[in-house]
C-alpha cells in the first residue's frame, strides 16, 4: 500500500513551532511527510524543504504597502519573497494532503495543490492580527479578509485555535472553521508539594502586550510570600532591559531567565506552583486567546491564576484549575495573590492532573486526522 503524500508549510521556524510541531510528530508515522518553513528540520522522520527567513528591506515594505493600498491584493500577496521562495521550492513537488499553517500559506497551498487537497490551520484571527492598530486595520486588514475568500473558502477544511475564532471565521467571512485547540502532549510528571514561598511563573513573548508589568507589580505587592520567575522568549534588548528596571524599582520578588527549548518547557514549570497569564485584551486575538501556556501548565500540574480573557476563564473554571482575576488590572492580579493559600493552591493542582488527560494534544489531535484522512481517503 502506498503511503499518503503530506506536506506541512509554515512561514515559521518548524522546529520551534509548538502547533506545527504536534502535526509533524502527529502524522509522521502514517503518512510520508515533507515539510516546508525556516530553520532546520524539525523531525528526523521528515523531508524538510528550509526556506530562508526573508526580511523585507524598507523600499520592500514601501512597495508592498502601496499595492494594498490600491486593492492589488492578489500582486501584493504573490510578489512577497518568501512566497516567491517556496512557490520556487515546491514548483515540482506533488502531495496528496496539504497542511497550510495561517493565512500567508493558504494562497500558496490552494492555488499550487488545489482547494481539495489543502487543510488550513489558522493560528490567529488573521483580519484582526492587530486590531489595535488602526493604520493596519485600514489596510492590512482588507488584504487578508481577500485572501480568506479567495483562498480559504477553497480549502477542503479548516481549523483554529479557539470556539469564538471559529464562530469569527464563520460570522464574517462565511468560513466553516472547526477547533483544535493549543493543547500540549500528555505528560506524566507528579503534583509538586506546594513552595513556601509560593513559585509564580510565567512563560511566552516578552512584549508590551502580554502584561507582564502587571506581573511584576503584582507579586511586588501582594501580602503572599512569592515569588515570580519569566521565561522569555522573541523579547527584545529594550524590552528586557526595561522590564529588568521595573523589577529593580518596585524591589520585586521576580528574575528573568534565560528561555528554554519546548522540550524542557513543561518538565521545568512542574517545578513550580502557579502559573500566571493576565493578557491586555487589546484586540479580538487577545480577547478570545487560549495560548499554549494554558495547556503547558495544565502538564506541568500547576494552580493558575489567569485574566478574565474567556476562553481561557471558561477552561479554568470547567476544571477547577484556579483562579480568574476581577478584570484585566494590577489591582485584581495582586488581590488574587492575596487570596491564594496553600491549601488552595494544591488543590488546584490536583485538578490540573486529573484534566490532563481532558486537556492534551493527543485527544484534540483527532479533529487535524479526521479532517487530514478525509482528503487522503486514509481509514484509521
Amino acid at each position: 500500500m502506498t503511503v499518503p503524500r503530506m506536506l506541512i508549510i509554515s512561514f515559521s521556524p518548524i522546529a520551534s513551532d509548538a502547533r506545527v510541531l504536534k502535526q509533524v510528530r502527529g502524522f509522521a508515522d502514517d503518512y510520508a511527510v515533507t515539510t516546508c518553513g525556516f530553520g532546520p528540520s524539525p523531525d528526523p522522520r521528515v523531508e524538510h524543504i528550509e526556506l530562508e527567513a526573508a526580511q523585507p528591506g524598507r523600499l520592500r515594505r514601501f512597495m508592498d504597502e502601496g499595492l494594498v493600498r490600491l486593492g492589488w491584493f492578489r500582486l501584493a500577496y504573490w510578489a512577497g519573497p518568501t512566497v516567491r521562495a517556496a512557490r520556487s521550492a515546491l514548483t515540482a513537488r506533488r502531495f496528496d494532503v496539504v497542511i497550510a499553517n495561517d493565512l500567508d500559506t493558504a494562497g500558496l497551498a490552494v492555488a499550487k495543490f488545489g482547494g481539495a487537497s489543502v487543510h488550513c490551520d489558522l493560528h490567529e484571527y488573521w483580519p484582526q492580527l492587530h486590531g489595535e492598530n488602526a493604520k493596519w486595520m485600514a489596510h492590512r486588514s482588507k488584504l487578508y479578509s481577500w485572501m480568506l475568500r479567495t483562498y480559504v473558502r477553497s480549502a477542503a477544511s479548516v481549523t483554529t485555535v479557539s470556539s469564538r475564532i471559529a464562530e469569527e471565521y464563520q460570522r464574517v467571512h462565511g468560513v466553516h472553521t472547526r477547533v483544535v485547540t493549543n493543547a500540549s502532549p500528555q505528560r506524566d510528571l507528579p503534583v509538586g508539594a506546594v513552595s513556601s514561598p509560593l513559585r509564580l511563573v510565567y512563560s511566552g513573548a516578552g512584549d508590551g502586550e502580554r502584561g507582564l508589568e502587571s506581573l511584576v507589580e503584582a507579586a511586588a505587592r501582594t501580602t503572599t510570600d512569592v515569588h515570580l520567575d519569566l521565561y522569555l522568549v522573541s523579547a527584545t534588548r529594550e524590552y528586557l532591559d526595561g522590564l529588568q528596571k521595573l523589577i529593580d524599582d518596585e524591589s520585586a520578588p521576580a528574575r528573568i531567565c534565560e528561555p528554554l527549548p519546548y522540550n524542557a518547557l513543561v518538565p521545568k514549570l512542574n517545578t513550580y506552583d502557579v502559573g500566571v497569564y493576565q493578557p491586555k485584551p487589546i484586540n479580538l486575538n487577545h480577547a478570545y486567546a487560549l495560548p499554549n501556556k494554558v495547556f503547558d501548565f495544565v502538564q506541568a500540574r500547576l494552580a493558575l491564576v489567569i485574566g478574565p480573557a474567556e476562553e481561557m476563564a471558561s477552561v479554568v473554571h470547567e476544571h477547577g484549575i484556579g483562579v480568574v482575576t476581577e478584570d484585566f488590572s494590577t489591582h485584581s492580579l495582586r488581590l488574587s495573590f492575596d487570596a491564594l493559600t496553600a491549601k488552595d493552591v494544591h488543590r488546584y493542582k490536583e485538578a490540573s492532573d486529573k484534566a490532563t488527560h481532558a486537556l492534551s494534544a493527543e485527544v484534540q489531535q483527532a479533529g487535524w486526522e479526521r479532517a487530514v484522512d478525509a482528503i487522503a481517503g486514509v481509514r484509521r
